[in-house]
């Protein structure tokens, strides 16, 4: 049986490496490459890196600055933002992306993860869903760093980037972002119920505990966090980690 995917997710922003709390209140962290090698010290399972000034700010891919860090990275990386076209993914394949991963995009038009696997191949694309409740309490997609509410039911997302050839799916809780109060057990589950793909629990880890939970509980195939691996301590000193193999027999 395959051990679960541990895998810490950094923020890029305007270059440097930030963290959030729900999407908002972007803290500056430190330099990218040098938490990347210190993931590479510790053996990481692989890395996400999403863009959120590329999202933002309508931008493409800061190709300069991901082949700097993948030339430096040990472990498979997936990288989101800004990615809009073919030739966008096929860049970052070329400098050492193994995967990429596509959110607005998707919603805004289902023909580019639909050519992208067809091209590259379903295990090479990954779409992150980023979802909240609404004011019903229903879960619902949103876009544009969980501004735009698309009116979507999380379920009926799910089942269409299945139909258009994800190979992978991130399930990205913005009530939860940056908390450190646990992921969300019950949408999880629901999720991976219905789903024939992967599918990567984030947002809300605060300690190794919620990781085991999600995974036994929520039937997930990988967990992924942010803050769980930037910070350290009650006061949320920064400090880069990661757990040892012993602590992740999930």
């Amino acid at each position: 049986m395959l051990r679960t995917r541990v895998i810490p997710v950094l923020l890029l922003y305007n270059g440097g490496l930030y963290k959030t709390i729900q999407f908002k209140n972007p803290r500056y962290i430190g330099d990218p490459i040098n938490a990347v090698r210190i993931f590479n010290e510790k053996e990481v399972d692989e890395l996400v890196l999403y863009d959120i000034s590329a999202s933002e700010q309508k931008k493409s891919p800061d190709f300069d600055l991901i082949e700097e860090i993948a030339t430096e990275c040990f472990m498979p990386i997936c990288y989101g933002g800004g990615i809009k076209t073919e030739q966008d993914a096929e860049r970052l394949f070329r400098l050492g992306v193994e995967k990429i991963s596509i959110n607005t995009s998707f919603v805004e038009d289902e023909d580019i993860l639909r050519n992208l696997s067809k091209k590259f191949g379903r295990s090479s694309v990954v779409v992150t869903i980023d979802v909240k409740k609404d004011l019903l309490g229903k879960y619902k997609v949103y876009t544009n760093r969980g501004k735009d509410n698309t009116g979507v039911n999380l379920s009926d997302c799910v089942r269409k980037v299945e139909e258009l050839g994800a190979g992978e799916m991130i399930i990205n809780n913005i009530d939860r972002d940056g908390t450190m109060k646990g992921y969300d057990i019950k949408l999880l589950k629901e999720i991976t119920k219905i789903s024939t793909i992967p599918v990567v629990a984030c947002g809300g880890a605060g300690k190794m505990e919620d990781l085991k939970e999600v995974v036994v509980e929520g039937g997930v195939s990988g967990v992924a966090a942010g803050s769980l691996f930037v910070y350290w301590g009650s006061k949320k000193g920064v400090l880069i980690n990661y757990p040892d193999r012993k602590e992740m027999d999930f």
